[in-house]
Order: C-alpha cells, then structure tokens, then sequence
C-alpha cells in the first residue's frame, strides 16, 4: 500500500452473523477491513470482502477452531504497529489477559470488541479502539462502527453510528 497517501481501514465488531446493508456505502474506498470478533457466520466476512480486503479474529461466540479465524492478530500499516483481539475488557475494565496482551505485543493501536460500547482509551502508549457493535442492537446500546485513517504512525479515528432498522432483534 501507498505509503504517501493515509490508509483507510473500517473497523467493525459483534456482528453476530448480521451484515448490515449501510456498512457497504460507509466503508466505500477503504483500503481493509478489520472484524474485531464475534462474526457469527461466515457470510459476513464474505460480503465484507466484496468491499475490501478483511483481518479477521474470532470471538468467543465464533468457534476458533470451525471459523478458521485467529484469536488475535498483528499488522503494520504506515508507520502503525495495530493488534486485533476479541475480548480486551470485560466488566467495564481492561482485563488481567488484555493488559498482558497489549504489554507483550506493544502495539501503537489496539482493536477490540466484545462490550458492544464504542470505545477510544489510551493505556500508555498504547491507543484503544472499540468500534461497538455492528450486530443485532443490544440493551441500549448504539450500534456502530469505526473509520481509521492511519499515516506515518499517526491514527485518525471516528465511530458512524449504524442508524439502520436490520440491527434491531425482533420484538
């Protein structure tokens, strides 16, 4: 990839086997997409890549073993050392496996998933980035995702709320 030109990259978590329709016109012209867990079903992953380029890893709704999809995953992308896990905090805290995840891989950017809440924390050097979920709407939660643009190690970073009715669980 073009390292003069800033890389776009969407970020999408929890989709629980939903694609939602919107996802297609907010990641128009990104460069990868990155699916922070909990895919549900396979057919998710294939319609993102009719978009883009997909990193993916498994959640702890997703059959690590059936999915093919890694735990974690680790990418370089202009400038920027990016990890990828599922489950970073539980809880409302970063927990015990999360801190030494990020300690051991010391990555610039870390993506997660798994508490559905969009979410931007910096755990010392490192930035923390939860899309929110792209899934079924749970509780009162947005349903969401997020847009990097990533240049010489820096991070821009937005969440696009999912307004869209096909995330709503029936009843």
């Amino acid at each position: 990839m073009n390292q003069r030109r800033a890389i776009r990259v969407g970020i999408v978590a929890d989709t629980h086997g939903l694609f939602d329709p919107a996802v297609r016109r907010l990641f128009k012209g990104v460069d990868l997409i990155i699916h922070a867990g909990d895919v549900g079903d396979h057919s998710v992953i294939e319609q993102l890549r009719q978009i883009a380029p997909v990193t993916a890893v498994s959640g702890n709704v997703d059959d690590e073993e059936r999915s093919g999809l890694p735990s974690q995953a680790l990418l370089e992308l202009a400038g920027c050392r990016i990890a990828v896990r599922h489950i970073l905090y539980a809880g409302g805290k970063l927990t015990k496996d999360g801190r030494t995840f990020i300690e051991t891989t010391r990555p610039d950017l870390c993506i997660f998933g798994h508490t559905h809440q969009p979410k931007v924390e910096w755990f010392g050097e490192t930035l923390l980035f939860n899309p929110g979920s792209a899934g079924p709407q749970r509780f009162k939660l947005p349903r969401a995702v997020g847009i990097l643009e990533l240049k010489g190690g820096k991070v821009k970073h937005r969440h696009i709320e999912l307004k869209s009715q096909s995330g709503k669980l029936p009843g």
